[in-house]
């Protein structure tokens, strides 16, 4: 018996699964978010370790005693600080906080952070938020003594040790991704050194045991293995097999990601790709990742008073893109835009735009922007020859149309199942814990696939010329 547990933003999830890989119970737990001022997006780490604790006391309730690993998965950048007793500093500064833009920026402009961790330094990421710390809570920055993401400190409660993996520490921009090592001179230039950082794994591998006290808890057998894990998505790819070079998979969840493996490092920071290590050895991975997906259509279905699912229910059949365009920026954009200020707006509103027009637009303008991301992947090499779809998203039959229509390439939907962050550290901890390699982690069977709507190809390439031109009249504001 295996668990897999993914802290996402929104809640934490927790799934067992048997040797066969098959889920035998499952649990999640609510999580909620603190935007003390504009920009700001926090959560306290305690709320973590209640969570956790919710959905390991529901998931024993199935019966533990013939668990032997645990893997973890979770939202990355976030910036756990801890003093010398391990003891949280401050709230946790999450993946979609913008406060620390400025340092990014000045980081940004430094050509090394570009050339070792193959990114932009973007504002969410992990450096420039110690950096903002730095400036503004100088007495809590003198006091850190490490730096843990938020999937490692479930990681120190369960093990007591300080360890992350390749592919959440990717995303820092303190780490040389072709290395798969941190590097001492991004560490260097703000402040830091590797006493800070926790020891490095890959996500396949043990990073330490269940402690005897939590064990004895949940009637687990002693030293339960815990896997390195990996950041979401990476998790997240595992779960759904997409580990090899070609496969690809689009996620529709609160952000939307595009991502792709690779077997090979192949950066491009200019385009705003994400590139980051994928949550097995010698083997990395590609993103195209937008900030607000299922959370514009649900920022709408708010707005006009109705449920998500009834307004995508009443479209009917694909159609043409209309005149009314939407910009899904509601709190800034990372693919390709990279700016922590852009917000998003409708453009060629008329009469005629109503309840379903709008409706149509804001599916339209999520999937255009990962129509950007697709192209900024392109402009690496990247090429998609098709996709599985996962995320809440992909309940949507418009929208898949939508996707597989504009981004010209058939899109697959796995049989019904949960093939995300939490199946994909239930994986990693059955590697762990066996000796298995990256051949556990197939893809899922097909339930069927959603081919392009070629008839309607110039009318998307035309809406998707409107959605740009519409973009940069809003980058020029």
């Amino acid at each position: 018996m295996y668990i897999g547990l993914d802290l996402g933003t929104s809640g934490l999830k927790g799934v067992l699964i048997d040797a066969e890989q098959r889920v035998v119970a499952e649990a999640t737990a609510p999580l909620t978010v603190s935007r003390p001022a504009e920009g700001f997006s926090e959560q306290a780490p305690a709320d973590w370790i209640g969570a956790a604790e919710a959905v390991m006391d529901r998931l024993a309730a199935a019966g533990l005693g013939e668990l032997r690993g645990i893997g973890l998965s979770g939202q990355m950048h976030g910036s756990v600080l801890l003093d010398d007793s391990d003891q949280v500093l401050r709230p946790c500064i999450l993946w979609n906080d913008s406060r620390a833009h400025a340092e990014a920026a000045a980081m940004d402009g430094d050509p090394a952070f570009r050339a070792i961790s193959g990114n932009i330094v973007f504002p969410g990421f992990t450096a420039p938020k110690l950096a903002w710390v730095a400036k503004h809570e100088p007495d809590i920055r003198a006091r850190v003594a490490k730096v843990l993401l938020p999937k490692d400190y479930l990681r120190l409660w369960l093990t007591g040790e300080h360890v992350s993996d390749m592919s959440d520490a990717a995303g820092t921009a303190w780490f040389d991704t072709a290395k798969r090592d941190w590097s001492d001179d991004l560490l260097a230039a703000t402040g830091l050194d590797r006493s800070h950082m926790p020891s490095l794994v890959e996500g396949s591998a043990v990073s330490g045991h269940v402690r005897d006290v939590l064990a004895d808890r949940w009637g687990l057998p002693k030293g339960v293995v815990v896997a390195g894990g990996g950041g979401d998505n990476a998790a997240s790819g595992v779960g759904v097999g997409v580990v090899r070079a070609g496969e690809a998979f689009v996620s529709l969840g609160t952000s939307g990601v595009l991502f792709a493996a690779n077997d090979g490092y192949q950066p491009d920071p200019a385009t705003a790709v994400h590139t980051f290590c994928h949550a097995l050895p010698n083997t990395w991975h590609q993103m195209g990742v937008i900030l607000a997906a299922t959370d514009a259509l649900n920022w709408y279905a708010r707005l006009v008073g109705a449920e998500a699912a009834v307004l995508t229910g009443e479209l009917g059949p694909l159609q043409a893109p209309g005149k009314t365009v939407f910009l899904p920026y509601l709190g800034g954009e990372r693919t390709p835009l990279n700016s922590a200020s852009v917000r998003g707006a409708f453009t060629g509103l008329e009469h005629a735009t109503d309840r379903a027009a709008a409706t149509r637009a804001v599916l339209e303008g999520v999937t255009f922007a990962i129509r950007d991301s697709r192209d900024a992947l392109a402009a690496t090499g990247t090429q998609l020859q098709q996709l599985l779809a996962v995320g809440g998203g992909t309940r949507s039959d418009y929208w898949l149309r939508l996707i597989a229509t504009a981004l010209d390439v058939p899109v697959q939907l796995p049989v019904a199942g949960d093939f995300g962050g939490a199946f994909g550290a239930a994986r990693l901890a059955l590697m762990a814990a066996t000796g298995a390699g990256a051949e556990i982690a197939t893809l899922p069977q097909i339930e069927r696939v959603v081919e392009p709507d070629r008839s309607l190809k110039d009318a998307m390439d035309a809406g998707h010329a409107r959605f740009r031109a519409a973009q940069m009249q809003l980058k020029d504001l």
